[in-house]
């Protein structure tokens, strides 16, 4: 029974394990991409529906790729229809508590946090998408070039790029 659910994503408790492993970072990449949370919830959903509706020419391993290419196909049909916004969570602003915060340190902290998300939302999708993949949800390059279906050597240009084109834009701030 083992080998029957490692090779076929129809069978019920392999398509589960890859609805719980793989949905919300699906989630998450679509909101890097620009998605409102309820279109990106709404594109995640329908994406395991037409992987439910092929499951018999999907192998499990191919899942994973198979899931983030229709997700990103279907954002970029809708793309054309909304306004593009980048939310990425604000968990890499961590405050120790230490700080006296000012007038002055607030302002600059939150014309900092303007600047940053300005400068990501400046570098190309490819780019940003591989920053907030690694950055947020800990993915590893190994892992983001395989939902992207690209090399890790690509993986590592592009995150490279985006590090520099940040870099850049924060030493202009300060």
């Amino acid at each position: 029974m083992e080998s029957t659910e490692k090779n076929n994503v129809c069978e019920e408790r392999t398509f589960q394990r890859l609805f719980k492993q793989l949905a919300a970072p699906l989630r998450n990449f679509l909101i890097y991409r620009g998605s409102e949370t309820e279109q990106a919830n709404d594109i995640v959903q329908e994406s395991f529906v037409k992987l439910w509706e092929n499951c018999q020419k999907v192998v499990p391993e191919k899942a994973k790729s198979y899931l983030y290419t229709l997700a990103g196909n279907a954002f970029k049909n809708e793309l054309a229809h909304m306004h593009v916004k980048l939310k990425y969570a604000s968990s890499a602003h961590v405050s120790s508590g230490k700080t006296i915060e000012t007038p002055e340190f607030k302002m600059e902290e939150n014309e900092f946090k303007e600047r940053l998300e300005a400068a990501i939302e400046e570098l190309p999708a490819t780019q940003r998408d591989v920053f907030l993949m690694n950055r947020i949800d800990k993915m590893t390059y190994g892992e983001i070039a395989e939902a992207l279906g690209v090399s890790v050597k690509a993986i590592e240009k592009r995150m490279g790029k985006a590090l520099k084109h940040l870099r850049s834009k924060i030493v202009e701030f300060k």
